[in-house]
């Protein structure tokens, strides 16, 4: 499994064949090192409705005929824009020939902005378990800190979780680095930081915080090979 970062919360799994991107931000994303027409994905994971989450879900769902995965409210609205989608909820899981995806709880908004000072309610926000091979990945989204964290630990053997560090839309430091001791993943991944200047953080920072010495900063447009 190779897990490739392109900054912000936008994370590529290449696994069994298949180019799975959750929240493929890419346009308007200063920290991506890519363009839109250079992403080659079969899946598309989105945790909400927000537009730096989304993103570019609908050209490049269309020009990779893929396949696009999200809570319920969010996958109805795309499938209107003329993209195959497969709806899903919280604590509900689905096994797809790429793998089994399960949503989390994650607390934060979702919505989808359009022309004319409209918002378009786009169901709960989520995050995202992603298990390959026996591998599971833990994105979280965008969420506060959350005591069912520890749950989500006992329950699931994470080999990498990712986790907003930004604060002020989500988890600060802290915050984070607390979630990180309750997940008990091998391995902490800051993600949702330094896009903009109201989340500015210092990575190197945060992991210095986790007492198990298990943290791991990508850079935009790395990739980590999980065998």
């Amino acid at each position: 499994m190779n897990i490739t970062y392109y900054g912000h919360s936008v994370v590529l799994i290449e696994a069994g064949g298949k180019k799975i991107i959750i929240d493929p931000f890419i346009t308007g994303n200063g920290l991506c090192p890519i363009k839109q027409e250079d992403l080659q994905a079969d899946v598309i994971l989105l945790t909400h409705g927000h537009n730096d989450h989304v993103g570019d879900t609908v050209e490049l769902a269309k020009r990779n005929n893929a396949i696009v995965v999200a809570p319920f409210e969010l996958a109805t609205y795309l499938s209107w824009k003329g993209i195959t989608t497969h709806p899903m909820h919280i604590g509900g899981s689905y096994t797809f020939d790429f793998g089994k995806v399960k949503l989390t709880p994650a607390f934060h908004g979702s919505s989808y902005e359009e022309e004319g000072q409209k918002i378009i309610y786009t169901g709960m926000p989520s995050g995202i378990l992603f298990t390959h091979n026996d591998k599971t990945i833990y994105h979280a989204g965008d969420t506060a800190l959350f005591s069912d964290m520890k749950l989500i630990g006992e329950l699931n053997s994470i080999e990498m979780a990712f986790l907003p560090i930004g604060d002020n839309f989500t988890m600060g430091p802290e915050d984070a680095a607390l979630a990180a001791q309750w997940l008990r993943a091998k391995t902490i991944v800051p993600i949702h930081f330094n896009t903009f200047p109201v989340i500015e953080q210092s990575p190197e920072q945060f992991i210095e915080r986790l007492p198990d010495n298990n943290g791991l900063i990508l850079k935009p447009g790395e990739c980590i090979t999980l065998s």
